[in-house]
């Protein structure tokens, strides 16, 4: 079975067609660009960039209970939307998460073996029920600061944007495994990344129940970390040796 590494009909490169190559060279040369740069075009991303409009807002609290605590924490000099906003955004991280690796579960049994590089069904719906818990705790700790956690907050919104490009790449029929792997690789980093600084957010806030759980969460997501970037080097080892990765 040929494998994206092995010799096909790749055309892309200009050395592949010098004559034609030449050719786009002179016409480039040869043609009445306007004269310009891209002084334009950052000049029309900063009008747009100006105009005071984002990418949502925050609701007003759900319940009395959250009208509360936000007063509270206002009177502190504290901004809680700011948490919540951050407690939304790893809410729709782990749930495209628990997406992801229902996807890449499915590819596997699909293709079949793994075993060569050590990844198998059991421990990818380990990582895919470990997210799920990870998506109701953060659940949980927005109902307990009096917020909806249904809501989507601004930068929730933006994390499902961010997610959309790893998803493509792992439901696309044409990738393989380790092409999967290195998707998920890149939302890991994120992932881990973002759980510390949320870890940093909360005790700073004084949420003193939620930062031990968080910690938790952390280190399991540290687990899944090392799961996939040792899966992906030795898949990367044995393509280089010649031998297929699954």
């Amino acid at each position: 079975m040929k494998t994206p590494v092995d010799m096909g009909k790749n055309r892309t490169g200009a050395a592949m067609s010098p004559k034609q190559s030449k050719k786009m060279f002179e016409f480039a040369q040869d043609a009445r660009v306007p004269p310009g740069d891209e002084r334009a075009m950052a000049s029309m991303r900063g009008a747009y960039s100006s105009n005071g409009e984002t990418i949502g807002t925050m609701p007003p609290p759900s319940s009395v209970k959250g009208a509360v605590k936000a007063a509270g924490t206002m009177m502190t000099g504290r901004k809680p939307t700011v948490l919540l906003d951050k407690l939304g955004e790893r809410l729709a991280f782990e749930r495209t998460g628990t997406r992801l690796y229902e996807a890449v579960r499915a590819k596997l049994a699909a293709l079949g073996g793994g075993n060569g590089i050590g990844i198998h069904e059991e421990a990818l719906r380990e990582i895919q029920d470990q997210e799920t818990e990870h998506m109701q705790l953060l659940a949980e700790a927005i109902e307990k600061l009096g917020a909806d956690p249904t809501t989507e907050t601004p930068s929730a919104d933006m994390a499902g944007v961010q997610a959309m490009g790893v998803m493509q790449v792992i439901t696309d029929p044409r990738t393989t495994i380790p092409q999967c792997l290195s998707a998920l690789l890149t939302a890991e980093l994120v992932d881990n990344a973002s759980w510390e600084m949320l870890i940093e957010l909360a005790d700073e806030f004084g949420q003193d129940e939620l930062v031990p759980e968080f910690r938790r969460a952390l280190q399991e997501e540290q687990r899944h970390l090392q799961l996939v970037k040792g899966w992906l080097t030795e898949a990367t080892r044995l393509e280089a040796h010649g031998e297929a990765a699954v």
